[in-house]
């Protein structure tokens, strides 16, 4: 069992140095030989986990993006009406992202990056499911705007990394009022004005 806990000890303190490295850095600036560094073991030791540089930033990604949704539906329930989801998935994402800005930072960085390829992309997009179903319900009950699910996303959820990056520079300090704001704003963008 000791044995078993290192190995799981090894290959998180590797994905804790990937994203570390990717979020100061970029990718293409973090090679193997400092993350090996980063996270304390030999450079060899990487591929008993991971094929390659690709391979370790593509489950890297799935990982944290695993993470940022469980978090994201953790209290989500399919029976709540479409705005009351989306109130709730919003208000956790916000939360994880403001909370958790190390993993947000890296998933950002993936969103606007060909280093994560196309199987992880489509790997990851599972993982966002309760919020697309609870959209195709929202569409059909003439709630949501019958627009790509990738347009609701870019105006719904897309803006809280900017406000994420801007806050971690020290340029704007998100409260509740703002928050309230920008939910309203998100709901705003993506919900049918009648």
């Amino acid at each position: 069992m000791a044995k078993l806990q290192k190995s799981i000890d090894k290959r998180n303190a590797l994905v804790k140095a990937t994203i570390e490295l990717v979020n100061n850095n970029g990718f293409h600036a973090t090679p193997m030989s400092k993350i090996a560094k980063m996270a304390k073991v030999s450079p060899a030791t990487i591929y008993l986990y991971f094929e390659n540089k690709q391979d370790l930033v593509n489950k890297t990604y799935i990982d944290v993006k695993a993470e940022y949704t469980k978090y994201a539906f953790e209290t989500y329930k399919g029976d709540m009406t479409v705005e009351e989801g989306f109130k709730l998935i919003w208000n956790r994402i916000a939360d994880f992202k403001l909370k958790e800005c190390e993993n947000a930072m890296f998933l950002a960085q993936c969103d606007n990056t060909p280093m994560i390829d196309e199987q992880s992309r489509q790997e990851g997009i599972k993982h966002l499911q309760p919020l697309l179903d609870l959209w195709t319900r929202g569409k059909k009950e003439g709630i949501i705007k019958p627009i790509s699910d990738y347009l609701l996303y870019a105006y719904a959820i897309n803006p809280l990394s900017f406000l994420m990056i801007i806050q971690k520079r020290g340029a704007f300090q998100l409260d509740k009022t703002h928050l309230d704001e920008a939910y309203q704003s998100a709901w705003n963008s993506i919900k049918v004005i009648k």
